[in-house]
């Protein structure tokens, strides 16, 4: 599957919402390689899992994988042991472009190694 069609296959209102998400990410992380992961959009970082976004009850659901270390506020901590973060989208208009270019800069400067936490048995380490 495509983003394009894990896009087609949501709502117009969701489609609007991932469409936005989807153009900022792709503006603000050029470098990044953006495929469908677990059935989502995600973006990566030197294979390393960094933003993406999922259709929930409440709305679309744009997820930072290591976002409860950021400084910006606005995202929910997850909860357990991992470091991500997130925020719920039920329209386009909720979307704070100010905050969403923030986050995604310390999207890039901010990472915990996801990409080996298999091997670390569940430990995660601050790669920057």
């Amino acid at each position: 599957m495509t983003i394009e069609a894990y896009h087609a296959e949501l709502d117009p209102d969701e489609q609007t919402i991932c469409a936005h998400l989807g153009a900022r990410i792709d503006a603000e992380l050029p470098e990044a390689e953006a495929r469908i992961w677990h059935r989502h959009p995600v973006w990566f970082l030197n294979e390393n899992p960094i933003v993406g976004y999922s259709k929930l009850k409440a709305g679309i659901r744009l997820m930072f994988w290591s976002g409860a270390s950021f400084e910006t506020p606005g995202l929910v901590a997850g909860t357990g042991k991992f470091k991500d973060a997130s925020i719920i989208y039920k329209t386009a208009d909720e979307i704070d472009d100010t905050r969403l270019k923030a986050w995604l800069a310390e999207a890039r400067t901010i990472q915990w190694d996801y990409k080996n936490v298999q091997k670390r048995k569940g430990r995660l380490e601050r790669l920057v």
